[in-house]
């Protein structure tokens, strides 16, 4: 799978464009790990590697992360990251909402 389309690129906003916003920031991208629980939400791109968002993992946080790296992840079988092909972009805040509503946090 393809993890970062053309047209998504194209919809990602440049690293801090949101910074400002805060909770109302625009998640456009959800990938996630299909044989645990981490999952990333992209805000924001710098058009080549680096990500700025959500990530829930061992920890919850705010931060950044990189496309190539997901893109290397293997796990068992040869699974990698996947694309939440579903997600439709919503606030940090809808999806830090629907999460603790999902997970408890």
């Amino acid at each position: 799978m393809k993890l970062l389309t053309k047209e998504l690129r194209a919809k990602l906003p440049k690293l801090y464009s949101q910074e400002k916003k805060g909770e109302d920031a625009t998640v456009y991208v959800k990938f996630f790990c299909p044989w645990n629980s981490w999952t990333w939400f992209a805000t924001e791109f710098d058009g080549e590697d680096r990500f700025f968002g959500l990530v829930y993992g061992h920890e919850t946080e705010l931060g950044y992360f990189s496309l190539s790296e997901l893109e290397t992840v293997r796990g068992f079988g040869g699974l990698g990251i996947e694309r939440d092909l579903h997600f439709e972009p919503k606030t940090l805040r809808e999806v830090r909402q629907e999460h603790a509503k999902h997970f408890g946090r």
